[in-house]
């Protein structure tokens, strides 16, 4: 049998030599940061460890940057946002045990949301694999056990020579459609041990193209040239997959209204006239969704949020295009398009026909009239006024990161996201703690833009500790704390569902002192002031945060 050897990289004379003779004093620590280098990885997040110090010693012989943090979640939430924003591979090194399960709240985020994450973590010493109780400090009985749930695949090392192909296998496993993190775990001894084998030159994990059927794609395409009343649901798949210009140009074509999930912000014009916007959590958008005869819904899984807390029954045909196999079909029946957004988008684009529907812009008006009036009824200027403020002072193109708060829950429906792949939120997972280290990854990421993180007090103390490694770093990053003395969102729901609130209000610092301790400059701001103090401080170098006290409340939900 010959092989074709024509399309495989051909090393130099100097490359071939520094194979024969790779230079002394590597160990399995490098062979991974080789392996990173070669796939094409820039920067790193992590924290070290005693079993993963292979790993670490060997970033110092390495070209990668490095940005360690203080908690090995808000390094994964760090990793998690470099992953979003720049859509490849974001390495996160671990050490063993206690380590790699602080991580798991963010790798759980980072699932739910698609992010490409790469979690290499160390293991105690081979000898000690296997399940038996040998007493190795860090010591699980089956570490992996512990990630199988969250991740998209588990690639585990046992010698120096499995490095570079775990690694490999694991960055394909991130970048496939669904994007997400995966996990690889080597031992402490093949990361120290000395090895003799080559460097490890560029390698190839190109991950699989997800295509959609052909004869999916034409039944629906002519279920959307025929349709009466096609609206569309884009989901976060339109954003990740870079769809968003294919998106609208189907939208105009077949005249169909628009409505984002909150994990799609920003993949359709706000100010459009056929941008019904996000409003999910509204009885106005659910039943206009209910009343399509046939609704196209692109990358989102339709789950609790995207349904209006599982209200919503369609009464019209669904098409689901969606990447990942587990949400087809998984609440409502549908013709199931298993492919990537931007692929299924760019064939229904050439397969639909013109269809024209003067009266669509018209009736999207008409939905968005019930929704501003119903909210105005609720007393909530204030709410409006902060988001506002928000919105004026964040530069369009500035990505930013929203922890679980109730200005992030407003966020969700009321905010315009202007541009896609610019807001992003925890609302995946739900876990608190996400903004802050997320906006330190963006802003690693990309430097020359500022970021903005918004928490509130509960969800601050959470990554306080991370003021410190944006001093340290120096990172173009401002964070705004709503301080109302508790976790607000579950004061609200207790309160409304019980009468009273149990273990929702906070001792809490004084947030400005307690920044410019870190050297972050801090300041205290009002509502009518915030919009100004928040652009004066995304347009200084370096982080800052400003702490507005407020008690900010939910608009009334319309799913009980």
């Amino acid at each position: 049998m010959s092989h074709d050897h024509d399309d495989r990289p051909q090393l130099t004379a100097a490359q071939a030599a520094a194979v024969l003779n790779p230079p002394p004093g590597r160990n399995g620590g490098d062979l991974v940061v080789e392996t990173l280098q070669g796939l094409g990885a820039t920067t790193v997040f992590g924290l070290p460890g005693q079993h993963a110090l292979g790993m670490f010693d060997a970033l110092r012989r390495s070209s990668l940057r490095y940005v360690g943090l203080r908690v090995e979640n808000n390094a994964g939430f760090a990793a998690d946002a470099y992953g979003r924003i720049t859509g490849e591979v974001a390495p996160l090194l671990l050490s063993t045990g206690p380590g790699a399960l602080t991580s798991l709240a963010a790798l759980q985020e980072a699932a739910a949301a698609s992010a490409p994450v790469l979690a290499i973590s160390s293991q105690i010493p081979t000898t000690g694999l296997g399940g038996g109780r040998h007493g190795y400090l860090h010591e699980l009985r089956d570490q992996q056990a512990s990630v199988r749930d969250i991740v998209k695949s588990v690639h585990t090392v046992r010698t120096a020579s499995q490095i570079p192909s775990a690694i490999a296998a694991a960055w394909e496993s991130a970048l496939t459609a669904p994007h997400g993190p995966v996990w690889v775990e080597i031992p402490q001894d093949v990361l120290l041990a000395e090895t003799t084998l080559p460097v490890v030159s560029a390698m190839d994990a190109t991950p699989r193209e997800l295509y959609p059927r052909p004869e999916l794609t034409i039944a629906a395409a002519h279920l959307l040239s025929n349709a009466e009343r096609p609206v569309i649901i884009a989901g976060g798949g339109v954003v990740r997959s870079d769809a968003s210009g294919k998106l609208r140009a189907l939208a105009e074509k077949i005249d169909a209204p628009v409505v984002t999930t909150f994990g799609g912000k920003g993949a359709f014009p706000w100010e459009h006239p056929l941008s019904l916007r996000s409003w999910l959590e509204d009885r106005h958008t659910t039943d206009f969704l209910e009343d399509a005869d046939v609704l196209l819904v692109v990358g989102s899984g339709l789950g609790e949020l995207s349904s209006n807390y599982h209200t919503f029954r369609p009464r019209g045909r669904v098409i689901q295009i969606e990447a990942d196999a587990g949400k087809l079909e998984s609440n409502h029946p549908a013709l199931g398009i298993h492919s990537d957004a931007r692929e299924a988008l760019a064939d229904l684009l050439e397969a639909v026909e013109r269809r024209e529907d003067a009266g669509a812009a018209e009736r999207v008006r008409t939905v968005l009239e019930k929704v501003r009036v119903r909210i105005e009824a609720q007393d909530l200027t204030l709410e409006q006024q902060v988001l506002a403020a928000v919105r004026e002072a964040l530069p369009d193109t500035a990505p930013s990161f929203w922890d679980m708060t109730i200005l992030a829950y407003w966020a969700w429906s009321a905010f315009d996201a202007r541009r896609p792949n610019t807001m992003h939120s925890a609302q995946g997972a739900g876990g608190l703690g996400y903004g802050f280290p997320a906006a330190i990854g963006a802003a690693a990421a990309d430097p020359t833009k500022p970021v903005l993180a918004v928490s509130g007090d509960g969800g601050a103390m959470y990554s306080i500790a991370e003021l410190a490694t944006a001093r340290q770093y120096d990172l173009p990053l401002t964070w705004l704390i709503v301080d109302d003395g508790g976790y607000g969102i579950l004061r609200e729901y207790m309160t409304g569902a019980f009468g009273e609130s149990t273990g929702t209000e906070l001792a809490r610092p004084d947030f400005v002192a307690l920044a410019e301790s870190f050297g972050v400059p801090a300041v205290r701001t009002s509502p009518e002031s915030l919009a100004a103090d928040l652009s004066k401080a995304l347009a200084a170098p370096g982080p800052s945060v400003v702490v507005l006290p407020a008690l900010l409340r939910m608009f009334e939900p319309t799913h009980l």
